[in-house]
């Protein structure tokens, strides 16, 4: 009788779930982005967020919480209920990167505590001058460098995030000293550059586009082993003196923990069809990001590899968050 109650009991909660999921979203879903506005993360939630939200019939409420590159905001995603209302777009840097600083001890885990829904797109850094900076190509940039070791500086939207390692890569392969300078995003960092508190910056080109389209700063290198789509004029910094080197962050969707299947299936569907439409296609490649939606599976593959990748990276700039 105990055996049939508790079987009872299990349909009946999977009842539930399944009527909660087709009914899902009955409100507005917060997109948590762990950046500052004006960076990549805040301008690929803005250019995907409306049309994922047409997808699932609901807005989209884009909440930004910047902090401790991106761990403020993936903490608070993970503690949040995981009933599908409350999800996190971000970069690698909180996923895979963070976790190899904090040693294990750090507020959230991304394999516990977040589920992963999908990949949104792979694109490189790039190194960005001010358009009236000496220095126009990698070349320079090193040749000032070793003129003036640890003079010459660089913004990135964080210590620890994917920016400031790329930074530290490629200080340590073309054998120079640069001067870290960590903001809270992207968009902190452009401003510096743009009022010359920092020497450079290291970017996406989402993050950058609008400002090379301007006239207001040039695009020296892209980090990646082939040429940005969206740069097309723009080398690589293999092609420009660092040979072999290559660099690539990615950005992803994810939920809390324990966010029922069905659900996690209906925002990565509905994700898939938005990034598939061509006024989110067309903004994405004119941005440099080419849509690149996975399953969840192939998310947490990309996930556990890059943990172990980007470790390195961390032992080189030794990056450490409290």
């Amino acid at each position: 009788m105990v055996q049939f109650i508790r079987v009872a009991l299990l349909l009946l909660a999977c009842g539930a779930l399944n009527a909660h999921s087709q009914t899902y979203p009955t409100k507005p879903v917060r997109l948590v982005v762990p950046f500052a506005p004006g960076g990549t993360t805040e301008v690929l939630a803005r250019i995907i967020g409306q049309k994922l939200g047409e997808q699932l019939g609901q807005q989209m409420i884009i909440d930004n919480r910047p902090g401790a590159s991106g761990s403020l905001g993936a903490t608070i995603a993970a503690k949040s209920s995981p009933d599908g209302y409350t999800l996190l777009l971000t970069s690698l840097s909180p996923i895979v990167i963070n976790v190899n600083m904090y040693a294990g001890k750090g507020p959230y885990d991304p394999e516990k505590d977040l589920a992963p829904i999908s990949l949104i797109t792979k694109v490189p850094s790039v190194i960005t001058t001010p358009i009236n900076a000496s220095y126009r190509t990698v070349k320079d940039i090193i040749a000032a460098a070793k003129t003036n070791p640890n003079k010459l500086s660089y913004g990135s939207s964080g210590t620890g995030s994917v920016n400031h390692l790329i930074g530290e890569l490629f200080r340590l392969a073309a054998g120079i000293d640069l001067l870290h300078i960590p903001y809270k995003g992207a968009g902190p960092a452009m401003i510096a550059l743009l009022s010359k508190e920092v020497d450079m910056i290291i970017a996406s080109p989402v993050a950058i586009m609008s400002q090379v389209r301007s006239g207001q700063v040039r695009a020296i290198a892209v980090s990646g082993a082939k040429r940005a789509p969206a740069l097309p004029d723009v080398p690589t910094i293999s092609e420009s003196g660092v040979p072999g080197f290559d660099s690539t962050a990615w950005y992803c969707m994810m939920a809390p923990a324990g966010t029922p299947r069905p659900i996690i299936d209906k925002v990565r569907n509905a994700l898939a069809q938005a990034m598939q439409t061509p006024a989110v296609t067309e903004r994405l490649n004119a941005e440099g990001a080419v849509p690149e939606p996975t399953t969840p599976e192939e998310l947490l593959k990309l996930i556990k590899s890059d943990r172990r990748l980007w470790a390195k990276a961390v032992e080189i700039s030794g990056a450490k968050l409290d």
